[in-house]
């Protein structure tokens, strides 16, 4: 057990490796490296980083893409294809599930990733949430596995990930501190919470005209083409499809467009790039969002 702060990092009884090789647990996080790494003990390797939230469903997806690519992608500097790879998942101890909607949302409003914008009940914008997620990553999280899992590892660039309301937060985090990380992934952001507010963040905080460097941040923006307008599946009531509409409504695509204008606009960043997905409905598109964001993450 390791203690940062008032943060306790609580391993899990190893895997057997061919079960999860390669792969450490804690209680609410995992840690997953390549399988040229003989143990966490190696000396005299650097590596990338990507934090991956929604770590009980997003963690291994991530894992597994940086480890089938390692082989195969041909043209890295590396003699293995690409650098060497770490990958961070962020979840939560959970039973039953893959999402704790009961840590992230309340009606579908965002509380672990939740940006503060300010609104008539919090004129100040002094959120539960955001910041303080900010502060573990950066305080506890990134110390824990710099000093204590690989101590003789140097790090070199970092990225993060999120979908939806993490998405959301991802956005948030290059907005608020946009030298926290070199890659910034946004997979399907749920930029209409508070009625798109996070867009006026953007212009508000960015700017316009600066010139980006190469140690500017890059943002890798993704969705699907179906989010908005789904397809009816094919054993569907025309009552269930109806409900699953309008459930679905609010997830306007053009602001995932209005998003990419602003940020491009900024020239606060090196890179920034939007993605459609044709046929991926708004869950669909997270695995392919992290798929195509370790190459875009890699391919510096």
């Amino acid at each position: 057990m390791t203690t940062l702060g008032s943060w306790t990092f609580t391993p899990f009884p190893a895997f057997p490796a061919t079960l999860f090789a390669n792969t450490a647990f804690w209680n609410a996080s995992s840690v997953s490296w390549l399988f040229e790494w003989e143990s966490r003990e190696v000396s005299n390797k650097s590596a990338l980083t990507m934090y991956v939230l929604e770590g009980n469903a997003m963690g291994m997806t991530a894992a597994e893409g940086f480890k089938r690519r390692q082989p195969v992608a041909f043209g890295q500097p590396d003699a293995f294809g690409q650098p060497d790879s770490v990958i961070v998942s962020i979840g939560y101890p959970l039973t039953d599930s893959v999402y704790s909607f009961a840590h992230r949302c309340i009606d579908y409003r965002c509380i672990d990733y939740k940006p503060p914008l300010p609104s008539p009940e919090n004129p100040q914008g002094t959120p539960p949430g955001a910041d303080a997620l900010i502060e573990f990553v950066d305080g506890a999280l990134r110390p824990f596995v710099r000093n204590t899992i690989f101590p003789n590892v140097a790090f070199t660039r970092h990225a993060i990930f999120g979908h939806s309301f993490g998405g959301l937060f991802v956005v948030y985090a290059l907005i608020s501190h946009p030298v926290m990380f070199d890659t910034y992934l946004a997979a399907s952001p749920a930029l209409e919470v508070q009625n798109s507010s996070i867009l006026d963040w953007v212009s508000a905080h960015f700017g316009t005209s600066a010139i980006p460097d190469i140690s500017s941040p890059s943002l890798f923006i993704s969705y699907g083409s179906i989010e908005e307008f789904p397809v009816r599946r094919l054993t569907e009531t025309q009552a269930a499809f109806q409900t699953r509409k309008d459930c679905f409504r609010p997830l306007a695509m053009t602001e995932h467009c209005h998003l990419y204008d602003r940020v491009k606009a900024s020239g606060r960043t090196r890179d920034v790039v939007l993605k459609e997905y044709a046929g991926q409905d708004h869950a669909g598109v997270a695995a392919s969002a992290v798929t195509d964001g370790i190459d875009y993450f890699v391919d510096w």
